[in-house]
């Protein structure tokens, strides 16, 4: 049982950080936390000599913080996702060429959004922990009770707000991720959720 949830939750950072990669080469627009991290990137890490990858990660640390007041505890799968989506993004960006044609591009930005929702699904279901980010959305609904695609949608606008005061790029990717990964995240959840799942065979 370990062992498959392990290759799940892996399985889904990896992918999580292809689809970041995907969304990137795009070029339509980033996804809400990348426009974070892209105006920290360019405002504050860029000079100093930061990787975009190692921006992720470290954003990925300081939104756990936000953890506290919702007392959301780390797993491994918490510290797994501040390690490896970033890494993983990297290696995208280095494989995936950019100045792609505009059909191609669009093509890489709804690949990117619907593995995005996908991977979340995954590695959350796996049990072992949500990233940062998600831990901040199974907070707030272990909390309030409210629906899981209204909170996520609600966050991911909260956080393009912040990125493109910081210089983020938004344009209409960044629109279609921050709309459609709540429903799809809500929608992919309970697929790969492998208590619920296990729970209701008998």
């Amino acid at each position: 049982m370990m062992t498959r949830r392990l290759i799940q939750l892996f399985l889904g950072l990896g992918l999580y950080g292809l689809s970041i990669a995907l969304i990137v080469r795009g070029d339509l627009g980033l996804d809400p936390w990348d426009v974070l991290t892209q105006g920290v990137f360019e405002r504050f890490a860029g000079p100093a000599g930061l990787s975009f990858g190692l921006v992720v990660n470290l954003i990925g640390m300081a939104v756990l913080l936000l953890w506290i007041p919702l007392r959301q505890r780390p797993g491994i799968g918490t510290v797994a996702n501040v390690l490896v989506i970033g890494t993983v993004a990297n290696f995208g960006l280095d494989w995936i060429p950019s100045d792609l044609a505009l059909p191609i591009r669009v093509g890489l930005l709804v690949a990117g959004v619907v593995l995005n929702g996908v991977a979340s699904g995954a590695y959350i279901g796996a049990g072992l922990g949500p990233g940062p980010r998600d831990g901040l959305m199974t907070g707030i609904v272990a909390r309030t009770g409210w629906p899981v695609k209204w909170v996520r949608t609600s966050i991911e606008l909260a956080v393009v707000a912040v990125g493109w005061l910081l210089g983020g790029s938004v344009g209409i990717g960044t629109i279609l991720y921050a709309l459609a990964i709540g429903p799809l995240v809500h929608r992919f959840l309970p697929l790969f959720t492998i208590r619920q799942r296990e729970s209701a065979e008998p």
